[in-house]
């Protein structure tokens, strides 16, 4: 199993379980599978929704800023992976 990095979390929103990142290297898709690390997460889960600027969209370009639903608590500076070749 490949894995890019796309980004790191740069904020949580606890409330309503959305992570903020801005997409760094290549593309992401409603649907991927994206791999969190940072130091006490540890997980998988694929992309349900991403929102820029407050609108659903289902691609994210580097150099968005984007939203997106997790499963598990997150935390600044956790690197997200966008797995890829499974």
């Amino acid at each position: 199993m490949k894995e890019i990095e796309i980004g790191k979390i740069s904020h949580y929103f606890n409330h309503i379980q959305v992570a903020a990142m801005k997409v760094e290297n290549g593309e992401l898709k409603v649907g991927d599978k994206v791999h969190i690390k940072g130091h006490s997460e540890d997980f998988y889960q694929e992309i349900t929704s991403i929102q820029k600027e407050h609108q659903n969209i289902d691609i994210a370009k580097a150099g968005d800023d984007i939203g997106f639903k997790v499963e598990q608590k997150v935390h600044p500076g956790d690197i997200v992976y966008k797995v890829v070749g499974e």
